[in-house]
């Protein structure tokens, strides 16, 4: 039975698995608490808690592999755990995907990168993931390694912020980001799973490159709320992990996607994707 195993399965792999059950595949995917394992199942997903779980009967059954987790100080967290076993089974997989991030191609001032670009990220979790990619393509694996903007999509949109009225816009000279709703990543991954291309990195995020605060901005509109207040970056106060985000600025390209696996944007600005939360209650 064709079979995804799904490592870190979160909010882009749960946003996949109706496209695949829908094939009538099968789908195991781990999680790290009773309570998601519990919502795994709903959605047809069979879980497994691990860390913690015996993998081989679930790597065993794998014709399809995905890694979501981020890397951490110590490395990949999967690979930490599993290098061995699943090198044992590379014969088996007809497709493994990577999640990374555009962060591996750090600060571009506003600039275009694709995915022939330099990896220079500009912070620890960008040269974690160049790592972390690294060592994944030295596995030998059918790799497809997935390079994701901010994510956005049901319940993770700025609509709760503006409504609370805490959201803030965050002036910095210069600064755009790239974005992508999970609906789009779920299609470009179901995509690739259909036309396998091993040894193929994707940029993964709209048409749209924006300034953070004209996404705030529109948001508001729509909620047809004040505009919520305008702070310097230089002078905002902000936790380091969020400051963090403001250390590279890049305009990503997508067109890989468009020509190789014949994806079509389901919301290919933030405008649409606002409009479509909005829609369904978000």
């Amino acid at each position: 039975m064709t079979t995804l195993l799904s490592l870190g399965h979160g909010f882009s792999a749960r946003a996949l698995t109706p496209h695949l059950l829908a094939q009538d595949w099968r789908v195991i995917g781990t999680t790290r608490s009773e309570d998601k394992a519990a919502a795994l199942y709903a959605e047809g997903v069979e879980p497994r808690i691990w860390p913690g779980a015996d993998m081989g009967p679930a790597l065993n059954a794998a014709t399809h592999l995905l890694i979501s987790p981020a890397p951490t100080a110590a490395g990949d967290p999967v690979l930490a755990e599993l290098a061995k076993e699943i090198a044992a089974r590379r014969e088996q997989f007809e497709w493994v995907g990577y999640l990374s991030t555009t962060g591996v191609y750090g600060d571009h001032n506003g600039g275009w990168v694709d995915e022939d670009a330099n990896l220079t990220p500009a912070t620890k979790r960008g040269q974690m993931r160049v790592e972390a990619e690294a060592a994944w393509r030295a596995m030998g694996l059918p790799l497809h390694i997935f390079r994701l903007a901010g994510i956005y999509g049901p319940g993770r949109g700025p609509f709760a912020k503006v409504r609370a009225g805490t959201a803030r816009r965050i002036i910095k000279p210069r600064q755009v980001f790239s974005r992508i709703h999970v609906d789009d990543i779920a299609q470009v991954l179901f995509a690739s799973i259909q036309r396998p291309n091993p040894g193929a990195i994707y940029n993964l995020c709209d048409d749209d490159p924006a300034p953070p605060e004209d996404v705030i901005g529109h948001a508001a509109s729509l909620l047809g709320l004040p505009l919520p207040p305008a702070e310097d970056f230089a002078t905002a106060e902000m936790t380091p992990m969020a400051r963090s985000f403001y250390a590279e600025s890049k305009r990503v390209r997508n067109d890989r996607i468009k020509t190789e696996l014949g994806v079509e944007l389901i919301y290919p600005t933030y405008r649409d994707g606002l409009a479509a939360l909005l829609a369904k209650g978000d």
